[in-house]
């Protein structure tokens, strides 16, 4: 019998790094990129079903796609209570969006059900669409993600490049530690 399991997913950063494009990007298989920008005032939720490979099960993602204003941060953290995995958003052309990173990474952190709660998380370098404007190299993207137990993934929602890899990688993630807990507790049975 399949089993279907629902995470929730934090997407965070500062403004206009693109969260909500790469979130409707994923949510419409790639056939609706945002033309208009409007800013997020809080939240708004995408819910899409990504199956794992290899078995019939799927995870469902509650994507709560957060404004990035600092203004909007108390109201957003309402939403963010008991996150299962994070995506933290940067533009590759922003040296301040990456910079905040760190921010953003422990706000999410500290919403976590209890301190030694592990969410995994994926850290997403957006816009490399724009190489020639680019400020933050790969590596950097790299180390900081390493340091911070994050997996690191290069998009381009404009481009509709590598937009599902961060998701199917966390979908995946939530998935296998499920598992290791289900395993933890048949063994304690």
């Amino acid at each position: 019998m399949p089993t279907v399991l629902r995470a929730k997913l934090i997407v965070t950063g500062d403004s206009t790094v693109g969260k909500s494009a790469l979130a409707q990007v994923f949510h419409s298989d790639g056939s609706h990129f945002p033309k208009n920008y409007t800013m997020t005032t809080g939240c708004e939720l995408c819910v899409k079903s990504v199956n794992i490979p290899e078995t019939q099960d799927c995870v469902e993602l509650f994507m709560y796609d957060s404004a990035g204003k600092e203004v909007f941060s108390e109201l957003v953290q309402k939403y963010w209570d008991h996150p299962s995995l994070v995506m933290l958003v940067y533009d590759v052309t922003n040296e301040t969006s990456f910079s905040s990173c760190s921010k953003w990474l422990e706000r999410v952190r500290k919403m976590a059900p209890s301190p030694d709660c592990k969410i995994s998380g994926a850290l997403v370098a957006n816009k490399i669409d724009l190489d020639q404007r680019r400020v933050i190299s790969p590596k950097q993207g790299k180390e900081f993600a390493m340091n911070n137990g994050l997996e690191y993934f290069e998009v381009s929602s404009k481009e509709m490049q590598e937009v599902e890899a961060p998701f199917y990688y966390l979908a995946g993630e939530f998935y296998k530690s499920y598992n290791e807990d289900l395993d933890i507790f048949k063994s304690l049975v």
